[in-house]
């Protein structure tokens, strides 16, 4: 035997042919990116949903924190009509 039958021996084995069907690259990769794109799509959905849910249960009653309406700071105006109402009030009754 010469040093050449054993390396047409290993030839054999890397000849081995792939699968029959050509397999499109571009097309399959367009498509797994379209499918990546629905996914984060529905994400993005879902997780405004869950925000917009948090948000109102922060704000509503269910929260269970009691909310008081703010105080409308009086001006000096107002204070002294307020007060003339008053004494006119006292005066008459």
């Amino acid at each position: 035997m010469t040093e050449e039958e054993p390396k047409k021996e290993e030839e054999k084995p890397e000849e081995k042919p792939e699968d029959d069907t050509p397999v499109d690259i571009v097309s399959e990769a367009k498509a797994i990116r379209d499918e990546i794109k629905k996914e984060k799509e529905e994400l993005k959905k879902e997780n405004d949903r869950k925000q917009q849910l948090k948000a109102e249960e922060l704000l509503g009653s269910s929260a269970g924190g009691h909310v008081e309406a703010e105080k409308k700071e009086e001006t000096p105006q107002e204070y002294a009509k307020r007060m003339e109402r008053a004494e006119l009030k006292d005066g008459e009754g």
